[in-house]
């Protein structure tokens, strides 16, 4: 589908067309709010000052929304299960917060007043309703959808489709595949192209907007007729042009590893240095992590409390464990305790698993709402660790997980994180295929994190909080 480039992140066009939208829709609801609420006085309120109120309602809700996951790409809920995450967003989470902002913050003047506030957040899931009906019976007829061409037939041109289907892409169209030879035909018969036209002209006819060259062998010989030709033409024409592991990237939101090469790796973009980020990113962790800390402390105490009041008053609390970190230094990652403390008697490193027995009553609970992670806010003040950024793993999973994943290590090329780009996309992993799955994810992020970026996380990492997801 088409994009539009954000801080480095491609968003679907159409999903940014939506956001603008519903910000337009939830700040009409306020101003309509207004108007019905003091419609039965005697006279229309004075809207001056509301216009302030209802850029402050649209912007905090709309953050709320994205931290319930209500603009997802590619996801498999359909309109009902994305409307309950939207309400949960404006009628629990945004009015707790715009609740809370009056009384802690007065002489800033956004008091909404409860009638005013009812109607506002009724309208804006009215409007918010209609208009993802609209877009979804848009999709449905095409309308929004992204015609492609693959040029290939071979292997990673069924690659490419099969890992579109599993994501769930019916948001991208595979008009057809282009056939290279000599590379055996991998692709369904009635989707190879009959190239009796030129590949311009068969763009043209079927409204294709972008071609990936998904070719097994790019180099041109007497039996690999690699359309370079055609391919030029095209792009000269206004249709872009894109290879397969860009393409995937930028649809998937991670890197297809056992496609890397070395030399994409290093020559591709990202992968970058700047000192301004670094400097910057290191600011926000210490100040976030002190005013983490002073909202934190009273779960943290209560987390101790009831660590004890289950296991004992000499039971341990604090659980340290080393881990590999920036640069492959190794660390103490600090945690509360979850699991018996004979969780592992034997000394062997165990993955953690779905139910495990090893872990405690107390434990289920913290581990579900994430309090159990809260003393690695020391590990951040520290340098050891940044808010974003891949999940430390112990060593003796590093050393083995390295042998059997390309590229495993390159993961420590930033510091590791409390939450993280892979812990959003990607449940718990306890096995190697998991280990490698979430792999493609932390090198997405190494290669494309920004601060904005992070913040992005952060924000979706409220999702993570409130459901559950991805806990072991």
């Amino acid at each position: 589908m088409n994009h539009i480039r954000i801080f480095r992140q491609h968003i679907p066009s159409h999903l940014v067309l939506l956001v603008v939208l519903e910000y337009i829709a939830m700040v009409a609801s306020v101003y309509a709010a207004h108007a019905l609420r003091f419609s039965w006085g005697e006279s229309l309120p004075d809207f001056h000052g509301v216009q302030s109120r209802a850029q402050v309602y649209a912007v905090v809700n709309l953050v709320c929304m994205i931290a319930m996951g209500a603009y997802r790409p590619r996801t498999k809920e359909g309109l009902t299960g994305s409307m309950l995450r939207t309400m949960v967003a404006i009628f629990l989470i945004g009015t707790a917060i715009l609740s809370a902002s009056f009384y802690l913050f007065p002489s800033i003047g956004l008091f909404f007043g409860r009638g005013v506030l009812a109607l506002a957040s009724v309208f804006s899931l009215l409007a918010i309703t209609l208009l993802r009906w609209l877009f979804r019976k848009l999709t449905d007829a095409s309308m929004l959808r992204w015609r492609i061409l693959v040029c290939g037939a071979g292997d990673k041109a069924l690659r490419v489709s099969t890992l579109l289907r599993e994501q769930g892409g019916d948001e991208v169209d595979v008009v057809g595949f282009w056939p290279v030879t000599p590379a055996p035909a991998r692709v369904p018969a009635e989707k190879i192209i009959d190239k009796s036209v030129s590949m311009y002209q068969l763009c043209l006819e079927q409204n294709i907007q972008e071609i990936v060259v998904a070719v097994d062998e790019r180099r041109r010989t007497d039996q690999n007729d690699f359309p370079l030709e055609q391919l030029l033409d095209c792009k000269l024409n206004g249709i872009a042009v894109v290879d397969d592991l860009m393409f995937l990237e930028r649809e998937l939101g991670r890197l297809d590893i056992r496609s890397l090469s070395p030399g994409w790796l290093v020559f591709s973009e990202g992968f970058s240095f700047s000192p301004t980020r670094d400097v910057l990113e290191r600011g926000f962790d210490i100040l976030a992590s002190l005013l983490l800390l002073l909202v934190a402390w009273p779960f943290m105490l209560l987390a101790v409390i009831a660590i004890k009041l289950e296991e004992g008053i000499r039971a341990p609390v604090i659980y340290s464990q080393e881990r590999v970190g920036y640069g492959g230094r190794i660390f103490p990652v600090h945690k509360f305790r979850s699991m018996r403390i004979d969780a592992e008697k034997d000394g062997k490193a165990v993955w953690a698993q779905k139910n495990d027995n090893r872990i405690t009553r107390v434990g289920n609970f913290i581990r579900n709402t994430r309090i159990d992670e809260l003393p690695q806010i020391f590990n951040v003040l520290k340098g050891q660790m940044s808010f974003v950024g891949p999940r430390p793993e112990r060593p003796q999973f590093v050393e083995e997980l390295a042998k059997q994943i390309p590229y495993y290590k390159e993961r420590h090329r930033v510091k590791p994180g409390i939450t993280g780009w892979a812990q959003l996309c990607y449940p718990y992993g306890a096995s190697v295929e998991d280990a490698e799955e979430k792999l493609k994810y932390d090198l997405y992020y190494i290669k494309n994190h920004s601060l904005l970026f992070e913040l992005f996380i952060l924000v979706r990492t409220v999702e993570v909080i409130l459901l559950g997801n991805g806990v072991r």
